[in-house]
């Protein structure tokens, strides 16, 4: 009778806990997929993004982050063997639109989400590096794909984050469904390479969502799958600091 009692409660108590972490958390832009509260009780991930074709083979070589902090890719692949300190310059391909046909984004909306993910990352890894637009010895091609996108529902939307009991009632749902209401997503994938060999340096494929950001409060169709390419750019600079980084200490250490 006690232990029938525990299990019914247990969902409850998981709810509890969640909903005050995500009253802390929910500063968040965008966010990971997350599981609901019933999948997380039983140790359910996420299903990361479907390989679309845009990576090729590539894709089974992508794997999940050993320690994921909510701001890593959910696949990567990174390629041991490369000294990033060979490279100094940048060539950014195109982003192209990877989607099944019966994708519910138009090619006009596919354009422009495409277009603005372009000059996110530029604006992003132009602050760090130096962008050239020819191939070459140093230089790191970025390709990267938009491979599906969903729009943000904006009175609605808007409503869910400035309203307490909404509010409240948004996150309640989210960790009762693995989503919040009337927000957008975006999902892609992207890779490195040498633009000369045409060898594979990096490799990512990720998801994210609108989170409960008040900062989302005017997101407006296209808004929060916006923020996902505006938090991937960043990220993307960021990593290639870092391999750089580590390179040059490396190098130091070994002299």
């Amino acid at each position: 009778m006690n232990r029938k009692k525990k299990n019914v409660k247990l969902p409850t108590i998981l709810l509890s806990v969640m909903l005050a972490g995500s009253l802390l958390a929910g500063c968040a832009q965008t966010v990971a997929p997350s599981p609901n509260i019933f999948q997380r009780a039983q140790g359910v991930t996420p299903a990361p993004p479907p390989p679309s074709g845009f990576l090729g083979n590539d894709y089974s070589l992508l794997t999940p982050p050993a320690e994921g902090s909510g701001q890593e890719a959910m696949l990567r692949y990174s390629n041991a063997n490369i000294n990033w300190g060979s490279y100094n310059a940048i060539m950014i391909a195109p982003v192209t639109f990877w989607a099944t046909d019966d994708s519910k984004v138009s090619a006009a909306d596919q354009q422009e989400l495409c277009t603005y993910f372009d000059k996110v990352l530029l604006k992003d890894l132009e602050k760090n590096f130096t962008i050239v637009d020819q191939p070459g010895p140093g230089v790191a091609k970025v390709s990267a794909a938009l491979t599906d996108a969903t729009s943000a529902v904006p009175v609605l939307r808007t409503i869910s984050l400035v309203s307490p009991q909404v509010r409240v009632l948004s996150l309640i749902k989210m960790f009762t469904t693995g989503a919040y209401p009337f927000v957008g997503s975006a999902q892609g994938a992207a890779r490195i390479t040498d633009s000369v060999s045409g060898q594979l340096l990096e490799a990512w494929a990720d998801k994210r969502t609108g989170g409960a950001s008040i900062e989302n409060v005017d997101v407006f169709w296209w808004g929060d799958a916006k923020n996902v390419m505006d938090n991937g750019a960043n990220g993307l600079d960021q990593r290639l600091v870092l391999l750089g980084t580590q390179q040059t200490a490396l190098t130091a250490a070994a002299n």
